[in-house]
């Protein structure tokens, strides 16, 4: 279990739904439009992508409910070398936001493949394990054919 859970700031009183796109796109620096499932693509060349998270970026579960369905979240901090901190709406199907939810990678190679999510409603690991596309921004491109800008690297963890 995650030394602090995450938390869901919404009640069930919205009258329209949150969905996980206009959430990510409001409060990060990626300002993509379209279905989750198409930002990976829209990405490239305008935006920094790669596969290591970084506070800022966007992550994009790939194959999320089919092959036309993705997830987006914001990476709000990395707390440890396998677990971050997302915020993200909808996650649950319920037009909820939830804040600061943990997210840990359970790839074979610890290369952010794969990840779970914690299921803030019952407390505990969730059960499935998503594809992860990759991870969108803090950034420009870089346009010299080089490592991804922004992303090459780093990791960045809070302070507890």
């Amino acid at each position: 279990m995650p030394a602090e859970a995450g938390r869901n700031i919404v009640s069930g009183a919205m009258t329209t739904p949150l969905q996980c796109v206009p959430y990510a796109r409001l409060h990060s620096d990626v300002k993509l439009y379209g279905d989750a499932y198409t930002w990976w693509d829209q990405a490239a060349g305008r935006f920094a992508r790669g596969e290591r998270p970084a506070a800022g970026s966007v992550m994009v579960l790939a194959g999320y409910a089919g092959p036309a369905r993705a997830h987006v979240a914001v990476v709000r901090a990395q707390v440890a070398p396998r677990e971050i901190r997302v915020d993200h709406a909808n996650w649950l199907d319920d037009g909820a936001i939830y804040v600061n939810d943990p997210v840990e990678d359970v790839s074979a190679g610890n290369d952010w493949s794969k990840v779970r999510v914690w299921n803030i409603r019952d407390g505990n690991w969730g059960t499935r394990i998503y594809p992860v596309q990759g991870f969108i921004g803090p950034g420009a491109a870089e346009t010299g054919g080089g490592a991804v800008a922004g992303l090459a690297g780093m990791a960045i963890f809070a302070e507890k």
